[in-house]
């Protein structure tokens, strides 16, 4: 009877365990897209339908064709990674390694910001306002002016 119990609160234990996990999953579903964030890659995302299709194909584009520097900067944070597993810490390994992978992300960056720059310049006054909505998000709310101070 002992073990019957047991098994019986087990049972019970994962069930609640796993109705949770539903629960959750249904709820981080249903919420929408995962932190889209405000960039203006993002912004893209509020374009009318066929602007936006064309606007995705470009990054799209940008990424192919820059393939062999977004591995390059997999391959430099791996490096990183492995570097700082190790027992004794090689410091001028790892700053290359960082250096290698930050290149790479300002490089792929640098080449679709001047994609989307492109994409502007042969856009609607309305597309670019969208795009400059989502860089002002992303901007952050304008500070409040400081009060001068009086001598």
């Amino acid at each position: 009877m002992s073990t019957g119990r047991n098994l019986t609160i087990a049972s019970v234990v994962l069930n609640v365990f796993l109705a949770g996990a539903l629960a959750g999953g249904a709820v981080w579903i249903r919420s929408g897209k995962p932190a889209q964030g405000y960039s203006l890659e993002a912004a893209g995302g509020r374009l009318p339908d066929n602007q936006r299709m064309l606007f995705r194909k470009a990054l799209r584009e940008v990424r192919r064709e820059s393939r062999d520097i977004i591995l390059d900067g997999q391959k430099a944070r791996r490096e990183a990674a492995d570097l700082l597993r190790q027992p004794v810490l090689d410091k001028a390994a790892l700053a290359a390694a960082l250096e290698r992978a930050r290149n790479a992300d300002i490089t792929l960056r640098t080449r679709l910001e001047q994609r989307i720059v492109e994409y502007a310049a042969a856009g609607s006054a309305g597309d670019r306002a969208v795009l400059a909505d989502g860089l002002a998000r992303r901007a952050g709310p304008v500070p409040a002016a400081e009060p001068k101070k009086s001598p």
